[in-house]
């Protein structure tokens, strides 16, 4: 089976993107990996500190393990982690990446924990990839009524500090601010900076990671891709799903868990597919 690194570049060489969907237990996992293999595109598993904490280490790990034993392109990535101990874990229990996200902190500072987190990655797994964030987004995956606080064209991310980044940390991933947001904005999501996109694509050497993509249209995340960007994350839209589905299946008289839960796995499954199509510019 390929490593990610490998499976980027044949992303980059077929000028598609891997899709990342954020799970918080085997039912999420099961509805991704599902509809992956149906269009047999690889897929990236993302679990955030909370979502770890939650479904557990272990158990994430041992269901991806389970899959690539079988041949099968499904990746596990340790979604924003916030600091260099909870990266050094998900190193140690050998993800294949760890995004160590440092955007709400000075330039400097998040340059330092993200350079220690590559070396330690570095010396313990060399295949792990390393995932470097600049630019704040907003956090937590939820409905809002507006845009976040500290979130504006003037803070999106520049092609010229996206380089010294790069440059300074030797990331092997880099996720920028362009005008995506995590969470859904009620009003609308905000628009997606293509040209920004491409600027920084050509100034940087790594590959680019578009956070918060939930919300944006078919067509803006088709432009971005082309722009340049080899990974798109999915999370609020697919939870939103996820409950949809429950929501129906507990309107029923159904008791048994497996019954009723059934319909969110189906919802969500629906959703990755359809994703999972634009990224990899299916009909």
């Amino acid at each position: 089976m390929k490593s990610l690194k490998e499976q980027i570049e044949w992303a980059s060489g077929k000028g598609v993107a891997i899709g990342h969907f954020n799970v918080s237990d085997s039912e999420g996992f099961n509805a991704v990996v599902s509809a992956a293999t149906e269009l047999g595109v690889p897929v990236i598993i993302g679990v955030s500190e909370k979502e770890r904490s939650f479904l557990g280490v272990a158990e994430i790990r041992a269901l991806v393990t389970a899959e690539q034993g079988k041949g099968l392109p499904v990746y596990l990535n340790a979604d924003h982690t916030y600091s260099v101990e909870a990266s050094k874990e998900a190193v140690d229990n050998h993800f294949d990446s760890v995004i160590i996200d440092g955007a709400e902190k000075p330039f400097f500072e998040n340059v330092m924990m993200t350079k220690e987190v590559v070396n330690y990655a570095k010396e313990k797994y060399p295949d792990i990839l390393v995932e470097g964030e600049l630019g704040f987004i907003g956090t937590g995956s939820m409905m809002r009524d507006e845009i976040p606080d500290g979130v504006s064209l003037e803070t999106q991310t520049t092609a010229k500090d996206a380089k010294s980044f790069v440059d300074e940390t030797c990331v092997d991933l880099f996720a920028p601010s362009v005008g995506n947001i995590h969470g859904l904005v009620k009003g609308g999501e905000p628009k997606l900076n293509i040209k920004r996109i491409k600027e920084i694509a050509k100034a940087v050497s790594v590959p680019l990671v578009l956070h918060g993509a939930s919300g944006n249209t078919d067509e803006e995340v088709a432009a971005a891709i082309d722009a340049g960007i080899l990974i798109v994350h999915i999370n609020t839209e697919l939870r939103l799903a996820y409950k949809k589905g429950i929501k129906k299946g507990m309107s029923s008289d159904e008791a048994a868990p497996y019954k009723f839960m059934a319909e969110g796995v189906e919802e969500m499954k629906k959703l990755a597919t359809q994703k999972l199509r634009v990224f990899n510019k299916m009909q």
